[in-house]
């Protein structure tokens, strides 16, 4: 703590950079392009193992195809995600020197930590795709556990410092453990995706028992994931509130402080108020800390070059908690339907609905890092560096925005023309079930 207090009371100089927003925004890009591969970095390797779990305790050969299946969906987006990983690990240093030379000491240990989780989760997806006909059942099924783990423990070191940035007092380690990861979000992305992919089939016809067991097992694990995403939301909400109150402020547009603050659906922030916005009285005020009376401080508590772009913040926060919302009715209502009923919804437009919520999942989760990272600005470390005082003093940053761009478009290509082609490799005989079996 006292080298941070150092280096705040020294902050380096603001350098002389014509392409900040340039650099912003490739870094914005990368991150957008990343996070959706670490979502399945985290959860789609525990769907996997549930899966092959399932094979070794009921000897169905369904769960072994659909395991060895969702193993090659799941070597590919760590393959993109290798490359995505490594773009972000030079954008760091390139784009942001300042960053990286003043406090490289301090994140420097989970960085280090996420490498090593790098390279034992690729060793071990090596062995778990190349060892299912070389391995015994149990050990083919042990060398997984690794993959799940290093995906998790690479993620939570990664989020770490990034919540450090957000509040560098260090607020989130309490007592050597990390109370602000939210692996959650990792789950109800993967699981809504998957699933999405199967009830298209399932609207064009496909829906023998191994496209109903596909589609069963991520929606359960995401429409569980969803409702509970709400709760940690509202707790989240409450930190944002006690620790960064200009952040909440943008959240809600909320230009004066007051007590008994609302909360705006819609609207746009002009001039310190929303207009054309729906006002719910005191709801902001009972949402950051319990109380309808309570005081919550507005944008007129900082000066106004250390207030991030509300409407940019306004926007992203509602349509996260709006999309976030439509998840949970969506799981829980599939939830109802499978505890009440013992079988799969039938009606097609729930299939509809959920085919949108595949892609919609994404939105949301980019929204809360736009919200996050975002509502941060004009810090890259929250009041002790500013953006402009990290950015390198380079130039060549449109040229290598735009090169950026084509890399992932290109990735983006070759990524889906190996799920299409995955999605098209014939099964097994002994998964050939009629479409009239029982359900999953």
């Amino acid at each position: 703590m006292s080298q941070l207090v150092l280096l705040a009371s020294a902050p380096p100089a603001v350098i002389n950079q014509d392409y900040l927003l340039q650099a912003r925004q490739m870094q914005a890009l990368s991150f957008a392009v990343h996070i959706p591969l670490v979502c399945f970095g985290i959860a789609f390797p525990a769907l996997v193992l549930f899966v092959e779990w399932l094979y070794l305790r009921t000897g169905d050969e369904l769960y072994r195809t659909l395991a060895k299946r969702w193993t090659k969906v799941m070597a590919a987006l760590f393959a993109a995600g290798v490359v995505t990983g490594t773009i972000l690990s030079f954008e760091m240093g390139l784009l942001w020197p300042s960053f990286t030379a003043s406090f490289g000491s301090v994140f420097g240990l989970g960085f280090a930590i996420e490498g090593f989780s790098f390279f034992m989760e690729a060793i071990f997806i090596g062995i778990y795709i190349y060892g299912w006909s070389r391995l015994s059942p149990r050990a083919h099924f042990a060398s997984g556990i690794p993959v799940a783990m290093a995906g998790f423990t690479g993620s939570l070191t990664v989020i770490s410092v990034n919540g450090w940035m957000n509040h560098p007092t260090g607020f989130q380690l309490r007592g050597g453990k990390a109370v602000a990861v939210h692996p959650l979000a990792g789950y109800i992305v993967t699981g809504f995706l998957v699933a999405a992919a199967y009830a298209v089939g399932r609207l064009r016809g496909r829906w023998g028992r191994y496209e109903r067991t596909a589609l069963a097992i991520p929606l359960t694990v995401a429409a569980l994931c969803s409702p509970v995403q709400v709760l940690v939301g509202d707790w989240n909400g409450r930190e944002v509130a006690r620790a960064q109150p200009t952040k909440l402020a943008a959240f809600e547009g909320l230009g004066q402080t007051r007590r008994g603050a609302p909360v705006h659906l819609l609207g746009w922030y002009k001039d310190g108020r929303v207009e054309y916005g729906i006002p719910i009285p005191r709801l902001l005020s009972l949402l950051a800390y319990h109380d309808p009376h309570a005081t919550v401080a507005g944008l007129d508590t900082v000066p106004a070059d250390e207030r991030p772009p509300v409407n940019v913040v306004r926007v992203a926060f509602q349509t996260m908690v709006g999309i976030g919302i439509m998840l949970a009715l969506l799981g829980l209502a599939y939830l109802a339907v499978r505890w009440r009923r013992k079988r799969l919804p039938e009606s097609h437009w729930f299939y509809r609905a959920l085919v949108v919520a595949g892609p919609l999942s994404v939105v949301a989760l980019i929204c809360g890092w736009v919200t996050t990272e975002v509502g941060r600005q004009p810090w890259v470390v929250y009041r002790v560096m500013r953006t402009s005082e990290a950015v390198t003093g380079a130039g060549g940053i449109p040229v290598g925005y735009a090169t950026l761009a084509l890399v992932y478009v290109g990735l983006a290509l070759a990524v889906a023309w190996i799920l299409r082609r995955l999605a098209r490799v014939p099964f097994d005989p002994v998964v050939v079930v009629p479409t009239a079996a029982k359900e999953a």
